[in-house]
């Protein structure tokens, strides 16, 4: 019998403090999925093309169409990673909510098919690597959501973000021993 390798601790410098709850279906829509446009590895994008006919009934019509017609992704690059596509202001996964999440929980893992970014969100890094919530106020924060104001929750970052935090240490945990 192996012993498993201990999943690598990740620090996260304002965890204690931050506090942060998402509220999507309890008030908010979705706004990161209507915000943002995650960039995508290759790996992300390989999983997405091997799954896109089962993804494809599950988007909006009008998403489906783009998608259908000119891929998911969009030639915009950031830190040079091509960008997911938005229709109608919205990326082209959001459908009542995210149409990998629900892809993925029905299958037991709601992060199966998500790109890392939004898996992470709202967990960033530094420039040094060092990880940090993402709140109003802190580090120039320019995103102005009402989940990332830490008066509009009194549930602590360190609870609410568990499974996010767990899910770097085993992406950690597995390059070790790559």
């Amino acid at each position: 019998m192996t012993a498993k390798t201990p999943l690598p601790v990740v620090q996260v410098k304002n965890l204690h403090e931050a506090r942060f709850e998402c509220t999507y279906g309890r008030g908010c829509e979705g706004l990161c999925c209507r915000n943002g446009r995650p960039g995508l590895v290759e790996s992300e994008i390989e999983l997405l093309n091997e799954n896109l006919h089962r993804i494809l009934p599950l988007l909006r019509p009008e998403a489906r169409r783009l998608v259908e017609r000119r891929g998911y992704l969009t030639r915009r690059r950031r830190a040079g990673l091509p960008l997911l596509a938005v229709v109608g202001g919205w990326c082209v996964f959001f459908n009542q909510g995210c149409v990998l999440h629900k892809l993925g929980a029905a299958e037991g893992d709601k992060f199966r098919y998500k790109p890392y970014q939004c898996v992470v969100f709202p967990l960033l890094q530094d420039e040094d690597g060092t990880w940090y919530v993402r709140q109003w106020g802190y580090k120039n924060e320019p995103w102005d959501l009402f989940c990332l104001h830490p008066n509009n929750t009194t549930v602590s970052a360190a609870e609410s973000l568990r499974e996010e935090i767990e899910y770097i240490a085993r992406l950690q945990a597995d390059a070790a021993d790559s």
